[in-house]
């Protein structure tokens, strides 16, 4: 009787351990939280890191996305809703108790929307920024000692609406953008005597779900009004399904996250474009503020000095922030 109670003890501890394939963790496996990872950009690198072995911690919202992230190799979900102060504290536990350490942090969870100031309620602007502003904010607040105990790597997801002009209606998602590069550079020299980089990458149109959420949620709130979803609303929903769903895969975005998170010498921006044009389109946008800047003044700059500032900054000679 004691032998076959041997057995049965010894083959449920088998089968526990194989159906928990999170349970144990290598010791020089580097764990790297993404915030954000149920679709989109966040989706892409948490498995993109996986495949290439390392272990990741996936946050996400809803129940549907926690169990799919689950069932992927190297990867353990963790409910994450980067605006809730309990979930963060909760999480930063979560893995403190297990024991890996936390190599990195990615800050991608964000939300597009906002709308022209003088026809949006404030509680929409508030929004954009609760989660691409204070989100982030909040979360590298929380995980940074995690992080500086490993001397690793912080990397927030900004966008190309960081730099370029804000079109109309479009001031609420830029500007939580324009605010990640500050806080990247400022955020930077602060983790410097600690030994942790701190990188932004700044997607242009790839593939990913915020567009569509954008206009999901006015729906959602058109209904939660009363009031019902018109044609129209419908119409612009499948307009931006199909223009986001024809955006190329985001391969070159993680790629771009993969050198901030690994390579020895890692920038401290990586735009990633697309096609030549969002390039070109971005870097003229600050070529014209440079213009708008020394424009007014006693002490504007000559075209002669404006072009040996710039040979200065391409030669590596320039001052750093």
């Amino acid at each position: 009787m004691l032998k076959l109670l041997q057995f049965v003890f010894v083959a449920t501890f088998a089968i526990a351990v194989s159906a928990a394939p999170h349970a144990a963790f290598a010791d020089d496996q580097k764990s790297i939280l993404v915030t954000g990872a149920s679709t989109g950009i966040g989706r892409h690198l948490a498995e993109t890191l996986a495949e290439n072995g390392y272990h990741v911690y996936a946050g996400a919202r809803k129940d549907k996305d926690l169990e799919a992230l689950d069932a992927i190799d190297n990867i353990t979900a963790v409910r994450l809703d980067v605006t809730k102060q309990d979930q963060i504290d909760a999480a930063v536990e979560m893995i403190t108790d297990k024991g890996t350490g936390l190599y990195a942090l990615v800050n991608n969870a964000g939300v597009g929307g906002g709308g022209q100031v003088v026809d949006t309620p404030v509680e929409d602007q508030t929004f954009v920024y609760n989660v691409n502003v204070e989100g982030v904010y909040r979360t590298t607040k929380a995980f940074a000692p995690l992080v500086i105990e490993s001397k690793g790597r912080i990397v927030t997801t900004g966008s190309i609406a960081g730099t370029l002009s804000a079109f109309p209606g479009f001031s609420a998602y830029a500007g939580s953008k324009h605010w990640i590069e500050a806080f990247t550079d400022s955020f930077a020299a602060e983790m410097e005597p600690h030994g942790v980089t701190v990188s932004v990458v700044e997607p242009g149109n790839y593939k990913s779900n915020i567009r569509r959420s954008s206009v999901a949620r006015r729906m959602e709130k058109t209904k939660a009004t009363g009031s019902d979803v018109t044609e129209e609303m419908k119409k612009a929903y499948e307009a931006t399904a199909e223009r986001e769903l024809s955006y190329k895969e985001p391969d070159e975005v993680s790629a771009a996250f993969m050198h901030a998170l690994f390579d020895g010498n890692p920038l401290r921006r990586y735009v990633v474009v697309p096609n030549a044009e969002e390039q070109e389109w971005t870097i003229r946008t600050k070529v014209n503020e440079l213009v708008q800047l020394n424009t007014w003044g006693p002490y504007s700059y000559s075209r002669d000095q404006l072009v040996e500032m710039l040979d200065e900054a391409l030669a590596g000679d320039a001052p750093s922030e």
